[in-house]
């Protein structure tokens, strides 16, 4: 017989159960969701559902409905329906309630000429103004205007230092001296320019 031929066989004995080994990622805490089979782990690590014992479409049937479900009575589930049907309609009818509320609102701002611009700009002015008036705006307001203040009067100040600064500098007799030189070029510039027949150099 040909090695491709031969049944594939498992190399893990699922007769057994499950080595638990192989299950480390597994939740040490085994949680199932309400409704599910109840199942018990034995002492090999191997896990087994107690109440499926079947495989196929009948294994549905079989399965126990969890504890936790209270069973109803065919009078309590009938009820039930009813309470879940009433409340249903009551939804559908507020929802229409509501959007008619909503639609009437549409129409009455559109007559008084609210548009959702306008309601904008309301919403941004009445923002601006709640903020406006708040303390922690008016403190600011107030620390910035005393700040305003101090910084035109260091610049006034400063201004006024920087003036008598250049009219002490001007006083000096470095500068005369240099401010003599300068005249004296500017006087001997404007003669030669004269001396000159119509400003041709030669």
């Amino acid at each position: 017989m040909d090695a491709l031929e031969q049944e594939y066989k498992s190399p893990f004995d699922f007769e057994q159960g499950v080595n638990s080994s192989y299950l480390y990622l597994s939740p040490s805490v085994i949680v199932t969701p309400p409704g599910s089979p109840h199942v018990t782990v034995t002492a090999r690590g191997a896990v087994r559902p107690d109440s499926i014992t079947e495989v196929g479409e009948d294994a549905v049937m079989s399965v126990t409905v969890s504890p936790s479900v209270p069973t109803l009575t065919e009078e309590e589930q009938e009820e039930l329906r009813d309470e879940l049907l009433k409340l249903e309609d009551e939804v559908v009818t507020l929802s229409q309630v509501l959007a008619a509320k909503e639609k009437q609102v549409a129409d009455i701002k559109r007559k008084l000429g609210i548009t959702p611009l306008n309601e904008l700009k309301q919403n941004i002015s009445k923002s601006w103004q709640e903020v406006t008036t708040s303390t922690a705006y008016k403190k600011t307001s107030e620390g910035l205007s005393v700040a305003g203040q101090k910084a035109t009067a260091a610049f006034t100040s400063m201004g006024s230092a920087i003036s008598r600064k250049f009219e002490d500098v001007r006083n000096t007799p470095t500068f005369k001296s240099f401010e003599e030189k300068v005249e004296t070029l500017k006087v001997k510039d404007e003669k030669r320019s004269q001396d000159e027949p119509d400003g041709i150099s030669g």
